[in-house]
């Protein structure tokens, strides 16, 4: 397979054309029969009508549907093989997420956890920002579905870049697959980039903390780190839109946390819930709870100084008051649910 052609990040991405333009389909013009002409006007010889172009008969618009989605998998396909795709320097794929992530993805976000989706109005039009989320239900299905809530409730369909562990760029597979979905490191320097590039950037600060927190913990909010977030949006000038998630810390009851076990394996925690590892492999299907995800105003902060990014106190009030926002509004929606199901 030939390799894709890297886009540096911010330049305009050229339209691919896939090997040419293509050549319009000529129409045969049908000769009609002359018309005898007029009294006294002048014989001008046999006139030319082009016949309309009809749909064959008996093909429903079903058929013409199903037919142009062939023919775009067809050639997403070859552009895939022959490399006449682009990725961004984080190794970005906006065609791959699109087509292929995001339809995967959609189902469970649709008819599994019936995700119902509020506030997505605070998220800007354009323009770079920084939405800040909980993070919470064992493994990280949270930070897939607030993807899905963005792209496709969002009225300009905007793409979230998510900021992720490192763990996540050690693992075989997903470090790849991560990336194509517009994952990137957790660091300041790339949250940065892409804020100044007009990108939308999703974090959630709690980290394994909060992912792996025990059942009896769930929406309680764990620290927020040292408030490096709050420092990349001031440089930046973006502001940070508060995200609240219900409905994924049932997904996973986390019951127990075979310390020993995580120890040899590698990882901050290995789980135990009641299905987990006793089911074996059916015991990693998530419960089909009822999630809701909220997106809160937006806190600016274009109107700070440029020095504000070094100043502690600041990071601290501001840190605090996002991590506030989202439990109050957790509480709030807690409150609301009928059921965790339902």
């Amino acid at each position: 397979m030939a390799d894709a052609k890297v886009i540096p990040f911010g330049e305009d991405r050229p339209r691919r054309r896939g090997g040419g333009a293509r050549k319009a389909r000529a129409v045969d013009a049908v000769a009609a029969p002359a018309q005898p002409p007029a009294a006294g006007a002048a014989q001008s010889g046999p006139v030319e009508l082009v016949a309309p172009v009809r749909a064959p008969e008996g093909r429903a618009g079903g058929a013409g549907d199903w037919d142009r989605r062939i023919a775009g998998g067809l050639a997403f396909l070859r552009r895939r093989i022959t490399g006449e795709y682009e990725v961004d320097e984080f190794g970005y794929d906006k065609e791959l997420t699109d087509q292929v992530l995001m339809s995967l993805m959609r189902p469970l976000f649709e008819k599994y956890f019936r995700v119902e989706v509020k506030g997505v109005e605070n998220i800007p039009k354009e323009g770079g920002a920084l939405i800040v989320a909980n993070h919470s239900g064992t493994l990280p299905l949270d930070g897939l579905m607030l993807q899905v809530a963005v792209h496709d409730h969002h009225p300009a369909e905007r793409h979230l870049r998510l900021l992720a562990a490192d763990l996540v760029f050690m693992l075989p597979g997903v470090n790849e697959l991560a990336r194509k979905a517009g994952h990137t490191l957790a660091c300041a320097e790339d949250a940065q980039r892409l804020l100044e590039a007009g990108e939308l950037v999703g974090v959630m600060p709690e980290g394994f903390k909060g992912i792996g927190k025990p059942f009896g913990e769930r929406y309680k909010l764990q620290r927020f780190g040292r408030g490096g977030f709050v420092s990349t949006a001031l440089r930046a000038g973006t502001p940070i839109v508060p995200c609240s998630i219900v409905g994924a810390e049932e997904i996973y009851p986390m019951i127990g946390n075979a310390k020993t076990l995580a120890r040899l394996l590698g990882l901050p925690y290995f789980p135990v819930t009641p299905t987990f590892p006793w089911l074996g492999p059916l015991g990693a299907v998530p419960l089909p709870t009822k999630w809701t995800i909220q997106f809160g105003e937006p806190i600016p902060t274009d109107g700070y100084a440029p020095e504000a990014a070094e100043d502690p106190m600041l990071m601290f009030n501001l840190t605090d008051e996002v991590r506030e926002r989202i439990q109050h509004t957790l509480y709030k929606l807690l409150v609301q649910r009928r059921s965790v199901f339902f």
